[in-house]
């Protein structure tokens, strides 16, 4: 019945494929309406297009006068506050005078997305050349949209990145038609997120533009990190940008099919980007960053003098047809993984999706077999807290082999942290209350949030809309893999986002690449890389806050069995082995949860000869209300390896 249904979506798929391009002379009929409608008006004349004082982008300034060539200095902000990176943004686009360049995978229409788009219009109108470049597959949601960007103002652009079928936006009947035609583009992807402001100051980091990455969504945000760069190090950053930007498979919007339709059709149409949901706490927002006095307290003040820092990233010949071409442009990963190589002692990896590629997968197995190993340290998800099911389900098939083979400690954020750097109070949930000892309480009856389970599952939101999908790839692969799984209690879920590592507390890295196959293979990636210890220890405490007991359980070897414990060991091992048949019904992990007392009074690392003295298992999916879904988790367990080179 599926494969009929399918095959019936892709006829549908081909029978409209003809109408997916624009001849030659509508499309430049079409761009011709939008450049002409551009206005060309400006509301200021002065040099510095009239831009707001920003200390931000005055740290650019001070670090370019306070560098020689052989000498850089910069300055980096950590920015782990959802708030914190939403006023940076602000506070530097305000303040831009020049150029404004904005590169990101998501960027969609919601309250955060469209203040955003009303900023850089109104740089726009200033005076100021503002360059946005989207990944077509989460690029903003309506055509009407795509066409008021397309002719809004000539210092306005917007373009496309990979947009298959020729369109910005494509159906399900058009991507399953994607999917059969061209897999490998279609899996292709501009991951790589950048704001570049007069080649002073740039943000890089794990944040898109949508609600949820700045603690803005009333069920569900991110826990994400990026780091705000001031120095000569954004000039490698706008040159990596302007590679993309003139890539061939980066296309102005008004020259895409369902975009020239429309002006064809209608002309530029008159959006307005102010139809905010929560006007109350957008004009919050924006009061506080155009507080000089606050963005120095809460930003500048927080900043690191550094002097080196790489920035690497690939360049768009990644996704050429041709192998050592696109090899030659792949130089992230390669990076990414000497640094790695280059750990003596500790290794701290913070990733929200734990599916390691093959050659990851030797790389840290070489590590593990120095005569002095060094420990890695590994946060990412749980799977009460990840937004992505499927790919916690194949981190969860090969937990013996990170376990025992690799020798990672492995710590899986929790659904509901206690102390996270999440703004609870802006997300928009109702009736938050607070325990004495600062913490949400979340269990609180008559607060206005659901708390048993029957009630919780009633207030689940429906399920995200593709946009909101990291891994494009699998965006129309069904509930199963998209939706969260349902929880035992309710409350605003956090799941966590950042990309991040410190080597030997001398090296920090912030970044866009998951430390996964996709990232290796298919996305294009970029991280920041600050070789600094200051930097490195504020950055590793901010990891380690994470896997603090109240935000994360420890992944560890569960009790041995009674009962011939060597036989189910193997026979686990033999199982997992296999890429169908891993149906055994034990597994060598599960969670644990610390329990703090007169003989723990600290928390302990899983292979400590008191460690299960102080922690108690809870489970190998805590917090979950996960029923029909378990038999869910074994078929992806079974079957998931097959999907490993697009995870």
């Amino acid at each position: 019945m599926h494969g009929m249904l399918r095959a019936l979506v892709l006829v549908v798929a081909l029978a409209g494929s003809a109408c997916t391009t624009l001849p030659q002379g509508k499309r430049e009929a079409a761009a011709h309406i939008a450049v002409a409608a551009r206005s060309t008006e400006l509301v200021c004349e002065r040099a510095d297009a009239c831009a707001t004082p920003s200390p931000l982008r005055e740290l650019g300034e001070q670090a370019f006068a306070a560098s020689a060539p052989d000498a850089p200095r910069h300055h980096a902000l950590l920015l782990d506050y959802g708030q914190d990176a939403l006023l940076a943004r602000l506070d530097l686009i305000r303040g831009a005078q020049r150029t404004i360049d904005l590169q990101t995978y998501i960027f969609d229409e919601d309250d955060s997305g469209h203040l955003v788009l009303e900023e850089l219009l109104a740089a726009a109108r200033r005076g100021v050349q503002v360059r946005v470049l989207v990944d077509q597959l989460s690029a903003l949601r309506t055509v009407e949209t795509l066409s008021a960007l397309a002719g809004a103002h000539t210092n306005f652009e917007l373009r496309i990145y990979n947009p298959l079928l020729g369109r910005a936006r494509i159906s399900y009947p058009q991507y399953a038609l994607a999917a059969a035609c061209c897999w490998r583009r279609l899996n292709q992807r501009m991951h790589g997120k950048v704001l570049l402001v007069d080649g002073l100051v740039g943000i890089t980091g794990g944040r898109n533009y949508q609600d949820d990455y700045f603690d803005w969504n009333a069920s569900f945000n991110f826990r994400d990190r990026d780091v705000l760069i001031a120095g000569p190090a954004v000039l490698e950053m706008e040159e990596n940008f302007i590679a993309f930007w003139h890539a061939p498979l980066s296309r102005p919007v008004e020259q895409l099919a369902d975009v020239g339709r429309h002006l064809l059709r209608h002309g530029v149409p008159e959006v307005s980007f102010r139809d905010y949901a929560r006007p109350t706490r957008v004009a919050a927002v924006s009061a506080d960053a155009s507080d000089g006095a606050l963005i120095r307290q809460r930003l500048v003040d927080a900043a690191v003098e550094v002097g080196e820092i790489e920035f690497i990233a690939d360049l768009p010949g990644k996704h050429r047809r041709d192998p050592e071409y696109a090899a030659a442009a792949s130089t992230a990963t390669p990076r990414l993984r000497e640094l790695i190589e280059s750990t003596e002692r500790e290794l701290l990896l913070q990733t929200p999706y734990l599916v390691l590629s093959k050659p990851a997968e030797q790389m840290f197995a070489d590590m593990r077999a120095r005569p002095e190993p060094p420990q890695v340290i590994v946060s990412t998800n749980s799977l009460a807290a990840t937004d992505s099911f499927i790919t916690y389900a194949l981190s969860y098939k090969y937990k013996r082999r990170h376990l025992r083979d690799f020798g990672f400690h492995i710590y899986e954020y929790k659904p509901f942290p206690t102390d996270a750097p999440i703004d609870l109070e802006l997300t928009g949930a109702v009736g938050i209350s607070w325990n004495t000892d600062g913490s949400v309480n979340l269990d609180a009856p008559g607060n206005g949030v659901a708390t048993t389970r029957d009630e919780a599952l009633a207030a689940r939101p429906p399920t995200a809309p593709p946009l909101t999908r990291e891994y494009s790839a699998l965006r129309y692969a069904g509930i199963g893999v998209n939706r969260r799984v349902p929880l035992q209690r309710a409350g605003v879920r956090i799941g966590l986002h950042a990309k991040s590592m410190v080597i030997d507390d001398r090296v920090g890295v912030v970044g866009t690449h998951n430390f996964d196959p996709r990232g290796d293979n298919l996305n294009t990636e970029s991280a920041i890389v600050v070789h600094d210890p200051d930097f490195a220890a504020q950055l590793a405490t901010s990891i380690r806050r994470d896997i603090a007991p109240e935000n994360a359980w420890t992944i560890a070897r569960r009790d041995r069995p009674v009962i011939l414990p060597g036989v189910d060991y193997s026979m686990a091992k033999m199982s997992e082995r296999l890429p169908v048949f891993d149906l055994w019904p034990t597994r060598y992990a599960t969670s644990y949860e610390f329990v703090p007392g007169p003989d723990c009074p600290a928390p302990l690392p899983p292979d400590d000869p008191g460690f299960r003295q102080c922690y108690t298992p809870v489970g190998d999916f805590p917090e979950v209300s996960i029923g029909w879904r378990s038999l869910l988790t074994r078929i992806f367990t079974a079957f998931g390896a097959g999907l490993v080179p697009i995870l």
